[in-house]
């Protein structure tokens, strides 16, 4: 126990500091969320060997990318995103799965990769969960264009989990995913339906009395279902990154517009002051850095990642757009769109399991995401304030 308990103290100094080095460095400043995998890094196995992961730290890991899902789902906000916003996230997820398909296909047949199903699933996606914080800091997260970058995020994100419980599987057990799938999707429609409209008088009192004191029942029943949603998931075998963005658009819709704004900074301290940043350090730890800058094979895939992350997100989302937003707001979004990092992990740890893909492939893969994290979304501020 002693050896979980100094892992989580380096690993909360860790967190505690990138904040304050993220500010230390001039523009244009690091994504708070970069900096931690970066210390991760530094700190963890891939270079220095000062901390590991232990048992303590994986499990509070895990809660941090549910709940980095989970408010990804409460910020959704369907009345923002709903008509051209989601239109146009679905047209372009769609365009952007026929490309990354093609391409990875085009891969594997030159023996760059093993399967094309596990890349093209991980060039499909965009990081909604990792980009929230990041557009609530820049200012991007309100008015029209974020409801479209949102869409995209939420679109990227969904399309991706429901392909890994249909593509990703064993093929004995697809007919069953699927089946649970829909399953699953028509209980959650349900509960978000029943909601608003199931609010005991009783629970709804204690919720207002408890809003400011010590009780917080607002936040104890979030959090109890962002567990329960993912504890569901996990037994059907289906994607936990499902339940917990569920869990998040269920509480959302059940709060109400006026409830929500007072719950969102309680649910922002609980996940981006303790478990979300605890995941980004983690993730850092467990980089694969030797596989990328111990071959030219390595760097070369993950510049060849990175590049065809915009081909296959931005490219679609500029050219369908045209119609929906000024020409600077058309780049930033397809920046925004091209950013990946939490299912690519995801996917890439699938793929390594099933021996479906190589450690370089898996390593320039998940470097690339983070590559995008950091570059992506700093471009996508730049751009979309340039008189071009």
């Amino acid at each position: 126990m002693q050896i979980d308990l100094a892992a989580l103290v380096a690993i909360t100094g860790l967190a505690a500091a990138a904040p304050i080095l993220a500010d230390l460095v001039p523009r244009p400043k690091p994504p708070v969320v970069v900096v931690e995998i970066v210390l991760g890094i530094i700190v963890g196995p891939p270079a220095l060997h000062l901390v590991h992961v232990t048992p303590l730290a994986d499990l509070l890991s895990q809660f941090g990318l549910a709940f980095l899902f989970f408010l990804a789902g409460f910020e959704l906000e369907p009345e923002r995103v709903r008509g051209q916003p989601a239109r146009l996230g679905v047209a372009t997820w769609f365009v952007s799965l026929a490309l990354a398909f093609g391409i990875a296909a085009g891969l594997e047949e030159a023996g760059v990769i093993v399967n094309y199903l596990f890349v093209g699933c991980a060039l499909s996606t965009t990081a909604l969960g990792t980009l929230t914080p990041i557009l609530r800091d820049t200012g991007d997260l309100e008015g029209e264009f974020g409801g479209f970058v949102m869409a995209a995020g939420a679109v990227g994100e969904l399309g991706p989990i429901v392909l890994i419980a249909l593509l990703l599987t064993s093929a004995t057990s697809r007919t069953t995913s699927a089946f649970l799938l829909t399953a699953f999707a028509l209980v959650a429609v349900a509960a978000a339906l029943a909601a608003p409209h199931v609010r005991p008088h009783r629970i709804v009192v204690v919720i207002q009395k408890t809003m400011e004191a010590t009780g917080q029942l607002a936040v104890r029943l979030s959090v109890f279902v962002l567990a329960a949603l993912v504890y569901l998931t996990s037994e059907l075998g289906l994607d936990v990154v499902l339940g917990a963005f569920s869990a998040g658009m269920l509480v959302s819709i059940a709060a109400g517009p006026d409830s929500r704004r007072l719950l969102q900074p309680k649910l922002d301290a609980v996940a981006f002051g303790v478990f979300v940043p605890i995941f980004f350090v983690v993730t850092g730890m467990r980089f694969e850095l030797d596989a990328v800058v111990g071959s030219l094979d390595g760097i070369a895939k993950l510049v060849l990642f990175l590049f065809l992350m915009l081909v296959v997100r931005g490219l679609p989302t500029y050219v369908l757009s045209r119609n929906a937003l000024p020409a600077g707001e058309r780049r930033a979004l397809a920046f925004y769109a091209s950013t990946g990092l939490p299912l690519i992990v995801a996917i890439t740890t699938l793929g390594i399991a099933a021996g479906q893909m190589r450690t370089d492939t898996s390593a320039g893969l998940v470097g690339a995401g983070m590559v995008s994290v950091l570059v992506y979304p700093v471009v996508a501020g730049a751009v979309r304030t340039a008189r071009l």
